[in-house]
């Protein structure tokens, strides 16, 4: 028998002053912005950045904007930069790890100081300068509430990452999960997740996930449901898988694979999708190329049939030199779609001379949580003002995301002192290969429901009971007899922590 334990975290209570609208201003493409104060009516607007793909902005609790931060192409070293509230470079907003790729960027609150902000960026594309997974701090009390870098480039990996970084509350509605990916030039199938927890106590060491069953390239992407407890991974070879999420653990588990990866004739090279409102819909765009008859497409899927790749509407169809790229649902609950029109090379940026319909408007979703043709999708409708588009749009994360009501984690006992009670739980599983039977014994828990789960190697619940507890001890014996050999993992949640431990069966 041995011990596992998980750091769990118990603090105080704190009002999120940010919970409301802090999504209401984007900043992408070349200058490209839109302010969504009024929700009825969303205007274009100017602003300082120019990158291809990655950005992300923030407002505060009144949609006022706060600052963003974009990569640069055609340069090379850490080309991040953060703007302020002004559209002025923030005092120390340069040289920041990233380089010019489509979702390395996001940004969150601290749980704890409003004046604080987590800046994360991706650095790890294959032939970057500087690999791996960083964080940067922000503190906008300074220069007159413009706010300054107080703290950049903070490793958190070294490995190289794909070109995807999300985020998502906790299931508390204070803390927050970050999510990256790792990539391999080699293309191994470990398809490994980390996932960092960030508390008022700072960012824990990630949980890590190898669920196996897609290729670690550069080019993947995560999509977040709305209510945060699914996760959608697309790659550009053609992968569409999805998982469960759980916002109290961090658990990744349960691949539901769409479509599997594709060994030649790449015809649905996945770039970018968001979910509908309801969650019902996830609305995918996906490039083949065939130059020089190059063909992009806006597909529709319905997650709620049994067939979902057969339920597949294809919105728009468009032809080289016109690709549809990002896709995000906007606070209006729209989805809005990016293109990039491909002028010649290198393609970014653009010279003064391309100006067209495709990069000087988004498409638009009007009525995303309808299936098929009534969703009212508007090719290239809303017009920015003057200003053109490329392949991203922000990567900011579902601020408004509240608590999960009625799990394990949906509140925050009071005193932070009371966090040392993870020195004192003790966690014992035994497999007894002869009874085919688990035993799973703990002490010195708290909590007064727990919630115990068993996992294979793929991610997969295998067993899961919910039950009262009578703290200090938890048993209960599993029967594993229709369990296949094989390593597992034992999970037990209370309200107040998470133990973890593994057997095998042979």
């Amino acid at each position: 028998m041995r011990k596992y334990i998980v750091m769990f975290l118990l603090l105080s209570f704190l009002t999120d002053t940010f919970s409301q609208n802090q999504n209401s201003v984007w900043c992408f493409g070349d200058s490209a912005g839109i302010d969504f104060s009024n929700i009825a009516n969303p205007i274009p607007i100017q602003t300082s950045m120019d990158g291809r793909g990655s950005c992300a902005s923030i407002s505060d609790s009144i949609g006022n904007l706060l600052f963003y931060a974009n990569s640069r192409g055609g340069i090379s070293g850490n080309t991040t930069r953060v703007w302020n509230k002004n559209h002025q470079l923030m005092q120390n907003g340069d040289s920041i790890v990233g380089e010019a790729w489509f979702n390395e960027i996001t940004i969150i609150p601290f749980p704890d100081t409003p004046s604080y902000f987590y800046l994360f960026t991706l650095g790890g594309i294959a032939g970057s300068s500087q690999t791996g997974f960083y964080y940067s701090i922000l503190d906008l009390s300074l220069n007159g509430n413009l706010g300054a870098v107080i703290q950049k480039n903070t490793p958190l990996l070294n490995d190289e990452m794909a070109d995807c970084v999300k985020t998502v509350k906790h299931g508390n509605g204070r803390d927050w999960w970050v999510i990256a990916k790792l990539s391999s030039i080699s293309l191994t199938h470990i398809n490994r997740f980390f996932v960092f927890l960030i508390s008022p106590l700072g960012i824990s060491a990630p949980i890590i996930h190898d669920l196996g069953n897609a290729v670690d390239g550069d080019f993947q992407r995560f999509s977040i449901n709305n209510i945060g407890n699914k996760l959608m991974l697309t790659n550009t070879m053609g992968l569409m898988t999805e998982y469960d999420f759980d916002r109290c653990t961090g658990l990744i588990s349960n691949p539901n694979n769409i479509f599997t990866e594709q060994t030649s004739d790449f015809s649905r090279l996945f770039w970018e999708g968001a979910y509908a409102p309801n969650d019902s819909l996830f609305y995918v765009t996906t490039t083949w190329y065939s130059f020089p008859n190059d063909t992009s497409r806006l597909l529709q899927y319905n997650l709620f049939v049994p067939d979902i790749p057969a339920s597949c509407d294809t919105l728009i169809e468009l032809k080289h030199p016109v690709q549809p790229s990002a896709v995000r649902q906007g606070p209006d609950q729209k989805i809005y779609i990016s293109s990039f029109y491909d002028w010649g090379f290198p393609g970014y940026p653009y010279p003064d001379t391309v100006y067209n319909q495709y990069n000087m408007n988004l498409s638009v979703v009007n009525s995303p949580d309808i299936d098929g043709v009534l969703c009212n999708f508007q090719p290239f409708s809303f017009y920015l003002g003057g200003k053109r588009t490329y392949w991203g749009l922000p990567n900011n994360p579902n601020y408004e995301l509240g608590r999960w009501v009625g799990s394990p984690c949906d509140t925050i006992t009071s005193g932070i002192e009371e966090s040392t009670i993870i020195n004192d739980a003790e966690f014992y599983v035994f497999y007894h290969s002869g009874w085919q039977q688990l035993f799973v014994n703990a002490k010195n828990i708290k909590g007064n429901n727990s919630l115990l789960q068993i996992f294979d190697l793929s991610g997969k619940e295998v067993f899961s009971s919910a039950k009262k507890t009578q703290p200090p001890y938890f048993t209960q014996d599993v029967n594993c007899s229709n369990f296949a050999n094989g390593l597992y993992i034992v999970s037990l949640t209370t309200e107040k922590e998470r133990l973890i431990g593994k057997f095998v069966k042979k």
